[in-house]
């Protein structure tokens, strides 16, 4: 590297390890910052009728949350690389429980939405802790570590959606928010007690700082294909998560809203895969662990067509479907925030920026093109098209050269 990025002092990372308290607090701390970004996709329609919100803009209930997010990633993440981390996580922890309250409070769309996009912005927390954990493990058992944190965060995305059902549920979407404001401050109760200081090395300004993110994507094959990989991954599950309640609510298999809930849980059990994919990459069987998750993804929309539509056989494996594709996502999240982590400690905070904001605009992508293959020829285009983000990754990543 001959930049910006090239001149900063390498900072060695910690090899005294992280505890397994310590590991259990940051992947809770994980799952219930992630969490909040979820939460008002199932109460959508609610929250829009109860604030006064057209109904051709509730989807800005949801899409706020996420441009928030993609822009934290960007502009906010890369100040863990910058700042004393622990008093960063703990601000933005700060951020996210007033926006959190405010939410709760609205009772018009114009505060909903001006809350909804700070809570998309300050929850970007969860990218400051994984390269944290990272930071703090030594490098023979990084990949176990972040895999473990990792479980933590796609717990609390698989299990957002329903939460925030049966909540609402009992009580209203307003208590929602509140409820997770509350949780918000525990864990900062608790995470000012448990992480330790860490103090960066970088001396860049903040706009040199950013400067030098286009040098790593430039300077860094093993990111760009990583963040591709994950691009492709994510497009066909938000492609899946988007597309399968429309189908089960539909005339082939009928489901109410606590039916398509308990196919949600299900999903969780794929997120199994962090720990082990962390492992793997640990043991330097990352690049099978890859062709094994990318595989997994693409298996999972064809066993979908292997029995007869609406019957209980074909449900069963629309379930297992689920949680094979969760699998195969959160294994080669694993394997490549395991990669990108290897390439240096000072630059972890923004090669996770980069990473996740691809990751996540290939979420963004396969949302929208999901929801347009279904409506125009349900679930089989819909399930064509994410069979072939998988296949496509693979693709690429058989182009892999060993310095890639």
């Amino acid at each position: 590297m001959t930049s910006n990025a090239a001149a900063e002092p390498i900072a060695p990372s910690r090899e005294e390890g992280i505890s397994a308290l310590a590991s259990f607090v940051m992947a809770a701390a994980c799952g219930l910052i992630a969490a909040n970004l979820y939460y008002s996709q199932p109460l959508a329609g609610p929250i829009a009728e109860s604030i006064g919100l057209p109904v051709e803009a509730t989807g800005l209930i949801v899409t706020l949350g996420q441009i928030g997010y993609g822009v934290g990633l960007l502009l906010v993440v890369p100040l863990a690389d910058l700042l004393e981390n622990r008093r960063l996580i703990l601000t933005m922890i700060g951020i996210v429980t007033l926006s959190l309250v405010a939410a709760g409070l609205s009772s018009s769309p114009g505060p909903f939405l001006a809350a909804s996009l700070a809570i998309g912005m300050s929850s970007v927390a969860v990218q400051m802790i994984v390269p944290f954990a990272a930071h703090l493990a030594p490098e023979a058992s990084r990949g176990r570590v972040v895999g473990n944190v990792m479980s933590g965060l796609m717990i609390g995305i698989m299990l957002a959606r329903p939460a925030a059902s049966f909540i609402a549920r009992v009580s209203s979407w307003h208590v929602v928010f509140f409820v997770s404001a509350a949780a918000m401050i525990g864990l900062a109760t608790v995470l000012a007690r448990t992480l330790p200081d860490r103090h960066p090395e970088t001396r860049l300004s903040y706009a040199r700082l950013l400067g030098s993110m286009g040098t790593l994507v430039r300077t860094h094959p093993v990111l760009r294909r990583r963040a591709g990989y994950q691009a492709f991954q994510f497009a066909a599950f938000s492609l899946f998560w988007t597309v399968t309640p429309l189908y089960l609510a539909g005339p082939a298999y009928g489901l109410t809203q606590a039916g398509i809930a308990l196919f949600a849980l299900a999903g969780v059990a794929g997120a199994i895969a962090s720990p082990i994919a962390g492992r793997l990459a640990d043991r330097d069987l990352g690049r099978p662990a890859t062709a094994m998750g990318l595989l997994s993804v693409a298996v999972s929309f064809l066993i979908s067509h292997f029995a007869e539509e609406g019957s209980a056989l074909a449900l069963g494996l629309l379930t297992f479907a689920a949680i094979l594709l969760d699998f195969g996502v959160t294994t080669t999240l694993v394997i490549g925030q395991r990669a990108i982590y290897s390439l240096g400690a000072h630059l972890r905070a923004r090669l996770n920026g980069i990473y996740m904001a691809t990751f996540f605009t290939g979420g963004a992508i396969g949302s929208a093109v999901g929801a347009w293959a279904y409506a125009t020829g349900g679930w089989m285009t819909a399930s064509m098209l994410g069979l072939a983000l998988p296949v496509l990754a693979l693709v690429y990543f058989l182009t892999e050269g060993r310095g890639d």
